[in-house]
């Protein structure tokens, strides 16, 4: 159910965006990003009431959502909520990697499997979930000036590339995530859907209210030494509006210090 009152009516010319997954990094530049950009805006996440998203309805006009995007019911009901509001989703990023601190560090002979679980309902099922609802409605659309019906962009992280020691959960999820993307990608582009897998190879530093930008874990961001949300949100926007005959469907991100 949307959380906010103000009812805008869909408008087939106006690009509607959904991003799953609501956090001040990655899913709120993107918000910021695709509103500047005249989209309408949806964010979908289990607290639909965090500040951040607070603040993004208040200065952007994004609607908020509450979603499980691990709950197959409530992935349906986002998606028809949405596009009862806002008009059917042209561009979805699935921004929920299903990374849990409980699962990282830990050796394979003590990896606690309910985590394992978890992980990867949060992550690749999750994908699966959201890449099924935003096909289903995107194959109805128009095709745009561009030859396209839709995006369906999933952010991935380095794991999806190479497994880490103590990591095996992770690199599961991750490496699920992009088998998934692949095989929607070559299914459905030629139906006109563009599906973008996007591993993101480092921190991510997001703004903080000094103004600086930091990682909970890797400290404050040195001489673009992490990846900053606003720019990657650019590239999504990029990657929306390619035309169909250069078609990307997978852009590895890191900055320029990452060793890799």
């Amino acid at each position: 159910m949307s959380q906010t009152d103000n009812s805008v009516p869909p408008a087939a010319a106006q690009d509607v965006a959904l991003i799953v997954g609501g956090g001040p990094g990655i899913s709120s530049s993107c918000a910021k990003l695709f509103a500047e950009n005249g989209m309408r805006v949806a964010v979908a996440a289990r607290d639909p009431d965090k500040a951040v998203l607070l603040k993004l309805e208040k200065s952007h006009g994004v609607r908020r959502y509450a979603c499980d995007g691990s709950d197959p019911a409530a992935v349906e009901s986002l998606f028809q909520a949405v596009a009862r509001d806002l008009g059917s989703p042209t561009l979805v990023v699935h921004n929920i990697d299903g990374r849990s601190l409980g699962i990282f560090g830990k050796p394979i002979t003590e990896a606690d499997p309910s985590l394992v679980l978890d992980a990867l309902r949060n992550s690749a099922f999750s994908a699966f979930l959201v890449g099924q609802q935003a096909a289903r409605l995107m194959l109805g659309n128009e095709v745009n000036a561009n030859g396209a019906r839709g995006t369906l962009i999933f952010t991935n992280a380095s794991a999806a590339l190479k497994g880490y020691p103590r990591s095996g959960a992770f690199a599961m999820a991750c490496h699920a995530k992009s088998g998934l993307a692949q095989s929607m990608a070559r299914e459905l582009m030629p139906q006109g859907i563009h599906v973008a897998n996007v591993p993101i190879d480092a921190a991510i530093g997001w703004t903080q209210e000094d103004g600086s930008r930091a990682h909970r874990l890797a400290g404050t961001t040195v001489d673009d030494n992490m990846a900053d949300p606003d720019r990657i949100a650019e590239t999504y926007l990029q990657i929306h509006r390619q035309h169909r005959s250069t078609w990307a469907y997978e852009i590895v991100l890191r900055p320029w210090t990452e060793k890799w």
